[in-house]
């Protein structure tokens, strides 16, 4: 591979700045290596490299330049946000020959900050599934092994990262699409707090449950996307002002004094669930975090398995990711169904037979386990647990049907690990922990306490330093069975 390809986005923004090498340099780098491997992997179905290019040409760099100045980074975003001028389908033949005038907000963020989006990365129809696969631009492989999924539904973003086409990708999450896709690829994906990065325009600008973030082939990547995406937009009632003091700035900190964050004058507390007592998990997988755990008591944190009670998880999260669904996605398709996968049409249809008590039900139980979790912090820094419940799967089966004895009712159940904790609106991020026998990545998700974004990358960063695995990416592609 090309040594550009192989530098970590921090690695190439310094030499942006020092003006060791062109954003035009960085551009035709990744150009070359999306035509090697997209034959393969079909992660970045729609360039946008002329676009880029122009941007490029007319970039100056400010000075001082703020927290997270990408300096003409080339970066994919998903193709579930517009870009003024690049086709825009969201996944669907609804919207297969879309080409928006307007770029989300988002995207306006980023670009303000001297991101040169080259590509629009590869999602599930309306971001529904995490599997990513859709009717417009077919599956995106795994380039671990490329008979399997890398999950979704930023799958795009993430298999993206993981074979080196782009630096950093954007992405969004409302039931763990951020967060699969890093485990199941083995690169870093951060579900932020919501509010932290503004996105929109969208039909509910008032809701939690959907956020986006950034996703990078390190801890310290992901730090420097947070920063370019994070800052306060009125147009998101949200949205958060950017911090005071940058997350890159965090996490070099973190690792120039080697101390596990803590709010406790006895030291970082952890608390550990092999499941959240919501379904069985993978047994290889749950060695491989196991495993990690054992590695986090060795740098000197008290683990405990003290977790909260999150009884009622899931139904509550399929009440309001179908309540949202009923608003969101129903009014593009009701009158276009025949274009539209059977889930999307079956999860819009259940939010719009939803009952007040069951809405409200939903809310109650919601409420609970949120309460639940803020008095778990107040005794403990972070909860880990396994991202995901399975490993990597045959990218042919639409979504995972059964795992360790046990069958899921819908397409979207296997998602149980991260879907309960969206609902409780805290940041949650997912490293790589391990790979396994057949040589496929496993990742672990780390959450932190309710807008707790700086201490959770801190520790991540810890983390990842400690577990050895953040050069493996990026990799090219390998061909294997599932």
């Amino acid at each position: 591979m090309d040594a550009l390809i192989k530098m970590t986005a921090r690695q190439a923004v310094a030499a942006l700045k020092a003006r060791e090498v062109t954003p035009a340099e960085l551009i035709d780098a990744a150009a070359a290596r999306i035509a090697q491997v997209e034959p393969k992997v079909n992660a970045l179905p729609t360039l946008c490299l002329d676009r880029a290019r122009a941007l490029a040409a007319k970039l100056v760099p400010p000075d001082p330049a703020p927290p997270g100045y990408l300096y003409g980074l080339p970066i994919a975003t998903k193709d579930l946000v517009d870009v003024a001028g690049v086709r825009s389908t969201q996944g669907s033949r609804v919207f297969a020959d879309h080409v928006p005038t307007k770029s989300g907000w988002s995207v306006e963020r980023l670009e303000s900050n001297g991101a040169l989006i080259i590509a629009k990365s590869n999602t599930p129809e309306f971001g529904a599934g995490s599997q990513t696969f859709n009717d417009v631009f077919g599956t995106t492989t795994n380039p671990w092994n490329t008979a399997t999924t890398p999950a979704g539904s930023s799958g795009g973003a993430a298999a993206a990262l993981a074979a080196g086409e782009v630096w950093l990708a954007d992405g969004s999450d409302l039931g763990g699409s951020l967060r699969i896709p890093a485990s199941f690829t083995g690169v870093v994906g951060l579900r932020p707090s919501p509010g932290r990065v503004a996105f929109g325009p969208r039909a509910l600008p008032f809701d939690a449950l959907s956020v986006y973030g950034p996703m990078g082939r390190t801890v310290g990547d992901t730090a420097l996307m947070l920063d370019a995406m994070s800052g306060l937009d009125p147009r998101d009632p949200l949205s958060l002002p950017a911090p005071e003091r940058s997350y890159v700035s965090v996490v070099d900190h973190a690792m120039v004094t080697g101390r596990l964050p803590s709010r406790f004058a006895g030291g970082c507390r952890v608390g550990w669930t092999p499941d959240l007592g919501l379904s069985p998990v993978d047994p290889e997988v749950l060695a491989l975090c196991e495993a990690a755990v054992k590695r986090i008591a060795g740098l000197g944190a008290a683990v405990s398995e003290d977790v909260p009670d999150f009884s009622g998880a899931e139904e509550c999260f399929q009440t309001l990711r179908a309540a949202n669904f009923a608003v969101t996605v129903w009014p593009k398709i009701k009158d276009k169904t025949d274009l539209v996968k059977p889930e999307v049409i079956w999860n819009a249809e259940k939010g719009l037979k939803l009952t007040g008590i069951e809405k409200a039900d939903a809310l109650r139980i919601q409420g609970l386990i949120y309460n639940r979790l803020v008095a778990f912090f107040e005794k403990h820094d972070f909860l880990v647990l396994p991202t995901c419940v399975a490993p990597p799967f045959d990218h042919r089966k639409r979504y995972l049907e059964e795992v360790a004895g046990r069958k899921f009712d819908t397409y979207i159940s296997w998602l149980v690990l991260t879907f309960a904790i969206t609902i409780t609106g805290t940041p949650a991020i997912s490293i790589p922990c391990g790979f396994t026998r057949s040589g496929l990545p496993v990742g672990l998700q780390i959450v932190a306490r309710p807008r707790g974004e700086a201490e959770l990358l801190a520790f991540s960063a810890l983390l990842e330093a400690d577990f050895g695995l953040s050069g493996q990416v990026p990799v090219d592609p390998r061909d294997g069975t599932a």
